[in-house]
């Protein structure tokens, strides 16, 4: 009997051993190209050109993420300004000097699971992680 609990215990601990820099270096991965894809939004997004991040640069947003393995429908997006003014309205872009805001984020989901094999209470499903950023806007409106 103290084999085979000898057994587990030994097997459970060299899994856990196996495993964790895998789904460690996955979340590592995730935050790191979410927080790219805010970057680039708002490079993007602030530049002289927008002024704004609307819904179609979201979508696209979306299908980027979506082809690095992200679940599009879970994905939560929070666009804002630092003057408390609409960021997400193409016809009135945020104007030089207001910094337009982003946050993406996106659930851990199962990915700690394997860490009650050592007796560890995994990260809850609803937990999310996340990217933001902050960048001033660069439009001027033609004269």
């Amino acid at each position: 009997m103290k084999q085979i609990l000898v057994f587990v215990l030994f097997s459970s601990i060299l899994c856990w051993m196996m495993f964790a820099p895998v789904y460690r270096h996955v979340v590592i991965l995730r935050q790191a190209l979410l927080q790219k894809e805010v970057d680039y939004m708002l490079e993007v997004g602030a530049s002289g050109r927008y002024g704004y991040i609307d819904a179609e640069m979201i979508r696209a947003s979306r299908e980027r993420l979506e082809s690095k393995g992200f679940n599009p429908s879970l994905l939560e997006y929070a666009v804002g300004t630092t003057s408390g003014e609409d960021a997400t309205n193409p016809a009135k872009p945020v104007l030089r000097g207001t910094g337009i805001r982003l946050s993406i984020s996106y659930p851990y989901g199962k990915l700690f699971a394997v860490d009650r094999l050592i007796g560890l209470d995994p990260v809850p499903g609803d937990v999310r992680m996340g990217a933001s950023g902050v960048k001033m806007s660069e439009y001027v409106p033609d004269m």
